[in-house]
């Protein structure tokens, strides 16, 4: 008898996602139940760690840390679901290096990579990848922008997007139309991260596409998912678009066959460049310049109802199949 490989997979974190990530961490548990011995460990926002009966591995962050890696020394693999800082940026890849054991999803330089939106930028740019104009702000602890907005306003003009350089599920994120909106909405990314990115706003089609790597080594695209505001006149798809269900998303997006051989050479450049391992989310703007890369999350949600899941289930990969594989392609 096959003994059931035996997953940690790892929700929370200290971040803005904590409970994004514990409704993606409890999902795909309860899909690989039936097929792998799960045990479930959660990061609580106070950075300690939890057992799968939700009692803490130690009375401090350090001393659970260490009580969670007794743990994982007795699993087959860890399957870090921790979005955003803390988790989805290499933290958790490093971990498992460190302790020696199997990591689904990519490693510590892509996931970094992919969490920093700028660095993203940089990294797409020599690749030959198009993404939006933007300028890149530092905010000191007296809430003093480096350079000045005024030089800012002078360089992209004023319709843009505001966004924390590391954080995700939009959470921080703002459209901005005049002078007075910029400085709002830069204070308010900068509660999340003293970097933050002012870009153009683009005009277009929001498109999100998945490529995931297979245990033999095979890349998979997934189909194209359309992002449909239930606002058509919202100016970016936010926190609250994202999560109180009023979205709507066209699966697959209605495109041409030309449309997509772009879209999906470009998904592919984009997880190589980075060096993706697992599945990856890259989300793109189709505009009247052609496509435009907006980002790449390399932990994105992955409850059965998230984008990602609802991608590959339009090729006929169910749920379950496409977790056991990220399982199974564990490096």
């Amino acid at each position: 008898m096959t003994v059931p490989c035996r997953v940690a997979v790892v929700g929370g974190g200290r971040n803005c996602e904590h409970d994004v990530s514990i409704a993606s961490a409890k999902a795909i548990a309860a899909a690989l139940d039936p097929t792998h011995n799960v045990v479930a460990l959660t990061i609580g926002r106070d950075g300690v760690w939890l057992d799968p009966d939700h009692r803490p591995l130690g009375s401090t962050p350090a001393d659970s840390l260490a009580g969670a890696v007794r743990v994982l020394d007795t699993c087959d693999v860890l399957l870090p679901v921790v979005h955003g800082p803390l988790g989805e940026d290499g933290t958790l890849a490093g971990l498992a290096a460190l302790a020696g054991i199997r990591c689904a999803g990519s490693g510590l330089t892509a996931g970094a990579v992919g969490m920093d939106k700028w660095l993203t930028k940089v990294v797409a740019a020599e690749a030959g990848i198009r993404t939006a104009r933007a300028v890149l702000v530092r905010v000191d602890e007296a809430g003093v922008c480096r350079p000045g907005l005024d030089k800012l306003c002078a360089e992209i003009g004023t319709d843009v997007v505001v966004k924390p350089v590391s954080a995700g599920s939009s959470y921080g994120v703002a459209a901005a139309r005049t002078h007075e909106q910029l400085h709002a909405a830069v204070s308010v990314a900068a509660g999340y991260d003293s970097r933050v990115l002012v870009e153009e706003r683009l005009i277009g089609r929001e498109v999100d596409i998945a490529v995931m790597r297979t245990a033999s080594g095979e890349l998979i695209v997934s189909a194209p998912l359309e992002i449909v505001a239930a606002q058509p006149d919202s100016p970016i798809f936010d926190t609250t678009t994202k999560y109180d269900g009023s979205a709507r998303f066209l699966v697959p997006a209605p495109m041409t066959a030309a449309e997509f051989q772009q879209l999906r050479e470009l998904a592919v450049r984009v997880f190589e460049t980075l060096g993706c391992a697992g599945v990856a989310r890259i989300d793109f703007f189709r505009t009247d310049i052609g496509w435009v890369l907006n980002e790449i999350n390399t932990m994105p949600g992955m409850t059965e109802h998230s984008q990602v899941p609802r991608m590959f289930a339009a090729l006929g990969v169910t749920y379950p199949d496409l977790l056991a594989e990220l399982v199974a392609a564990a490096t």
